[in-house]
């Protein structure tokens, strides 16, 4: 591992790797921020697009990013991110989805952040949604977002990451539909490499959700994505997802029987008191999950809404394993509709 030769250097050359699929209007304001990075001269901004059908070429093309058309083959948010580093010259990578907003101070902190240890592979900070009061989903899933600063295991999509780090380990593995970070992190840590997430605002992101379907099936991808990884290292001495996996399974299967236990006895007893304690415990699970993440500090309302979120939620990521273990990789699994170019959304203030 080499280190800069001191905190007060000048700044490496930095390339911007945006990653995007029929991202539309979203895409146009991830690569004006991403252009508009405070104070860092050498730089250069690539989008790598993933067969797009509604315009996000072109416009790359007009908003002057070096536009790289990912190759035939699955179009994998792992395949994008390699191909984009790849092409890059930078010493810093900067990953970005094309759904987010950057926040024009994060790079520098980030590099501060990396630079206090020579170890420090990747820095990361904040995302945030661009308007919980989308829908009730987007609502929720802000504060997933929400972890706490220090160490960490892993990032996410959003983050700025040593070329030599990622060389290290060559790089995202392709194999993999979800889930691609985490698994790198994983053997970026097992070489001695650290990471580090900062108290500062990254990126604001747009989910888009405003369907059940579509909260089902992002939720189906996060159960995909911990079978995949956790079965990959499930007999080795670093067994990454393996207990976040086997409690996923033993919870959804809860949440999926004990509710037809609950009607069956009611049903038999001619009472409705078997499902209404089945409820009242429910309520009281999410009550209990409510005041474990109130360091989370949202409204109380949302707060008790991710309570049952965190609960009801292990159903559709049980199902999501048990796809891949039927399955395996198989496809991208997409939840998102086509945002049109002429779409325009007003993002809160970090």
């Amino acid at each position: 591992m080499t280190e800069f030769s001191n905190a007060t250097a000048q700044l490496p050359e930095l390339s911007v790797v945006i990653i995007g699929r029929n991202e539309g209007e979203r895409l146009e304001r991830c690569i004006l921020t991403a252009q508009g990075i405070e104070g860092w001269t050498s730089k250069e901004v690539l989008y790598v697009d993933s067969g797009s059908t509604d315009g996000s070429l072109e416009l790359a093309v007009r908003l002057g990013a070096t536009v790289l058309p990912l190759p035939p083959g699955p179009f994998t948010a792992a395949r994008a991110r390699n191909y984009g580093w790849r092409h890059s010259t930078g010493e810093m990578i900067l990953f970005l989805d094309g759904d987010t907003i950057l926040d024009a101070g994060f790079p520098r902190a980030a590099l501060a952040s990396i630079r206090q240890d020579p170890a420090n592979a990747a820095s990361w900070g904040h995302r945030r949604e661009i308007c919980p009061c989308l829908s009730i989903y987007v609502r929720v899933l802000d504060l997933d977002w929400v972890y706490r600063p220090g160490e960490t295991l892993f990032f996410g999509g959003d983050v700025l990451v040593r070329r030599a780090a990622l060389e290290a380990v060559n790089g995202f593995d392709e194999s993999l539909i979800a889930g691609e970070e985490p698994e790198m992190c994983r053997r970026m840590r097992n070489l001695g490499w650290r990471i580090q997430h900062i108290d500062v605002p990254m990126t604001l992101h747009d989910l888009a959700i405003t369907r059940f379907s579509q909260y089902w099936r992002r939720s189906q991808r996060a159960g995909y994505a911990f079978a995949s990884v956790s079965s990959r290292f499930r007999n080795t001495a670093d067994p990454f997802w393996a207990e976040d996996a086997a409690r996923n399974r033993m919870r959804g299967l809860f949440w999926m029987i004990s509710p037809a236990i609950a009607i069956l006895l009611s049903a038999v007893l001619l009472s409705p008191w078997p499902f209404t304690l089945w409820l009242l415990f429910l309520v009281a699970m999410a009550l209990k999950t409510a005041w474990q993440y109130r360091w989370k500090r949202a409204p109380r309302s949302t707060l008790i809404l991710y309570g049952f979120h965190s609960h009801l939620q292990q159903i559709p990521i049980f199902l999501g394993q048990m796809q891949f273990k039927r399955d395996g990789n198989q496809a991208l699994m997409e939840y998102k509709n086509i945002a049109p170019i002429s779409e325009k959304v007003e993002p809160r203030q970090p």
